[in-house]
């Protein structure tokens, strides 16, 4: 019994020790988990043309699902109500998250406005 007494003595003055030591020298620092963000930009919208008569508009299918056929709704309702619009359609090459520098050349030569669809 002496024996255990004695292992349970050592013992508390270990924990002991170790918590006199942490309590001493343990800090903790505490971070802001949201963090500092970048600053965004802002970047105004282009102005809006006073009409689309003779106004050329690009429709650009990036080939997300479904955005063809959003983009022939978008056509026929042109053809409807605004049949002086001008309409090219154009296919964006490669996967539609990769940028395609020769057909943003061409519309921003070419086109008055843009439509681009992403469909579903």
């Amino acid at each position: 019994m002496e024996k255990t007494f004695k292992r349970l003595l050592v013992l508390l003055l270990v924990v002991a020790m170790v918590c006199i030591g942490f309590a001493q020298e343990a800090k903790v620092t505490v971070l802001n988990p949201r963090g500092t963000p970048a600053p965004i930009p802002l970047v105004p919208m282009a102005p809006r043309l006073a009409t689309l008569d003779g106004k050329t508009v690009y429709l650009v299918d990036i080939k997300y699902e479904g955005g063809a056929s959003l983009l022939q709704a978008i056509t026929e309702w042109f053809s409807k109500n605004l049949p002086k619009t001008n309409l090219v359609f154009r296919e964006k090459g490669g996967p539609y998250d990769q940028e395609d520098p020769k057909l943003w050349a061409e519309i921003k030569d070419k086109a008055d406005a843009v439509i681009i669809a992403v469909g579903h």
